[in-house]
């Protein structure tokens, strides 16, 4: 598959909580919280987001990923669904993918006892095809730019919007791409972001959601749990 990270030159850094991330100097990004990458999904997508909605989807729950990235967010919503034993069928978004033996050098599996092969399942999963990982998880990466992708309407339960920052690419947090988001999304479905900027917010809301400004992870006062009404 051809990307572009070669234009990026990604580094691997180690955040305070042990675990491993992506810097791109090109952009001066980091794809997680130098405060901790594992601590920071954890709190932002994990217990805001997937433990908020898990308890009322008893029939599974569908789950879209803006900013695939190292594929993180994917592999702890797979251990989250094996352990609690519930269905996932997860899709991630991605306009630049990097490459799976780059990523494989990040430590995530060593940071959660018997996750290796979880990972790298992730990782080697092919692109634009919906593949069964585990009996509870299926996955589906494409190789998207969200500013061209069509989603169905009404269609997730969840989101995890990890774009980069609006510094990096404000143009991936303007309203048009909330209002896309709250098309995708299902009737009193979530969205949910690292992100609190007021700019941000009013996107958001001018968009239809009802926005919560929720305590943020390690180093950061507030991150945002955004709903789309109850129809």
């Amino acid at each position: 598959m051809k990307t572009q990270n070669h234009l990026y030159k990604p580094e691997i850094v180690t955040t305070a909580d042990g675990s491993e991330s992506v810097y791109v100097p090109a952009l001066d990004e980091n794809y997680h919280s130098h405060h901790g990458a594992i601590r920071e999904a954890m709190h932002v997508f994990i217990d805001a987001g997937l433990n908020y909605v898990a308890a009322g989807s008893p029939n599974g729950i569908q789950v879209l990923e803006v900013g695939f990235g190292t594929g993180l967010n994917a592999f702890l919503t797979l251990m989250y669904a094996r352990e609690r034993e519930i269905l996932v069928e997860y899709t991630g978004l991605e306009k630049y993918p990097l490459p799976p033996e780059f990523c494989e050098k990040l430590n995530y599996s060593m940071q959660i006892s018997d996750s290796e092969r979880w990972y790298h399942a992730i990782q080697f999963a092919p692109w634009q095809k919906m593949v069964e990982i585990d009996t509870r998880f299926q996955l589906l990466k494409l190789e998207q730019d969200l500013l061209t992708w069509k989603g169905l309407e009404s269609t997730y339960h969840l989101i995890y919007f990890d774009a980069f920052g609006f510094r990096a690419q404000e143009e991936l947090w303007q309203p048009e791409i909330f209002v896309q988001m709250f098309h995708v999304l299902r009737s009193g479905g979530i969205l949910t972001t690292y992100a609190s900027k007021g700019v941000v917010r009013r996107a958001m809301t001018a968009a239809g959601f009802i926005v919560t400004k929720l305590p943020g992870p390690p180093g950061k006062r507030e991150m945002v749990r955004a709903q789309k009404p109850i129809i």
